[in-house]
């Protein structure tokens, strides 16, 4: 005797079906429809995983920016400072650093403008 799909396949549809739920129109109860809409879902959160790393790496350093050039320095000249003055911390905790905590902030920024201040005189 041949063997048959049937549980299988039923256990399948409904994997799906539970992954699709929510979807408007025939995406949420047509097989092929549903199977067609998941895989491009699957795709654009593969790429968007990806593309949110580098949407807040560019929110972090707009911040940073803005917060440089309130104390008279661009962004560019900021990272090199850093750099200079060896502190190592990754944007995203410098930019919280510049709206939740200014003063801690300053001390940082200061350190930096020394380090700039060190080699532009020599």
């Amino acid at each position: 005797m041949r063997t048959r799909k049937g549980a299988a396949r039923n256990q399948a549809k409904k994997r799906l079906f539970k992954k699709v739920k929510g979807y408007v129109g025939g995406r949420h109860g047509l097989l092929r429809t549903a199977k067609e809409t998941l895989v491009r879902a699957e795709a654009f959160a593969f790429r968007d995983r990806r593309a949110k790393k580098r949407e807040f790496r560019r929110l972090w350093i707009i911040r940073l920016n803005a917060a440089c050039r309130e104390r008279g320095l661009r962004y560019s000249e900021f990272i090199n400072g850093l750099g200079k003055a060896n502190i190592e911390t990754n944007r995203k905790m410098l930019s919280e650093m510049a709206i939740r905590d200014p003063q801690a902030f300053d001390a940082v920024f200061a350190l930096v403008k020394d380090a700039l201040g060190a080699t532009a005189a020599a």
